[in-house]
């Protein structure tokens, strides 16, 4: 995870660096971008959702069934004999005791930052692409500075690089999504080469005797 981080950091500082670098050279020219936008149109990131449950029931579940068990037969265990403990023994126990119980009593808190963890480590190759391509539509098209969507309340469709980022790495755009994008003229008009009309065959010419 943490080489996770890191990565992103790195990325978002190589893209600061980029940026300031463009101000000093080009005119000021604003994006927007959205990075959940992008991945929802990512192939194959339904299946996060599923590795997630499954990290959940698989990893999670058992490390707490564990946490569980230890608590249980450690307070049995310290019920039973701390009256013959010496004093250092029943503290190490009392410690244990407690370290279990923490940890359940705050199980919630700690199963989310798990998942948390985990679900990065499963969209970090696909941010590794969203990222790279937007690095690359910064530098050809010399944007000198990138907002989150929702930190800026206007800009023109075609400075949103979630658009040019989804075209870049091929998307493909929900029907009800491109058709506002042709209205907008930010997508070619004609139709796509898969839903383009086949041409027709031309009739047979008999043989000329």
């Amino acid at each position: 995870m943490k080489k996770c981080l890191t990565g992103f950091v790195v990325l978002a500082a190589g893209l600061i660096l980029t940026s300031k670098v463009n101000a000093q050279s080009s005119p000021i020219k604003i994006g927007t971008f959205d990075e959940q936008s992008v991945l929802g149109l990512m192939p194959g990131i339904q299946k996060v959702d599923t590795l997630l449950q499954r990290y959940v029931s698989d990893s999670l579940k058992p490390e707490y069934d564990y946490e569980m068990s230890e608590l249980m037969r450690l307070d049995s265990s310290y019920k039973k004999d701390s009256a013959t403990m010496q004093a250092s023994t029943r503290g190490i126990v009392q410690k244990e005791i407690n370290q279990h119980k923490y940890k359940i009593v705050n199980w919630q808190q700690y199963q989310n930052q798990m998942v948390q963890q985990k679900e990065e480590e499963l969209l970090y190759p696909y941010k590794q692409k969203v990222y790279a391509s937007l690095e690359k539509i910064i530098k050809e098209q010399k944007y000198t500075h990138v907002f989150k969507g929702e930190q800026l309340l206007v800009a023109p469709p075609s400075d949103n690089l979630v658009i040019k980022v989804a075209l870049d790495l091929k998307l493909k755009f929900p029907k009800d999504v491109e058709e506002q994008l042709r209205a907008q003229g930010l997508l070619d008009s004609s139709p796509s080469p898969a839903t383009a009309p086949k041409p027709k065959p031309k009739p047979a010419t008999a043989p000329k005797p």
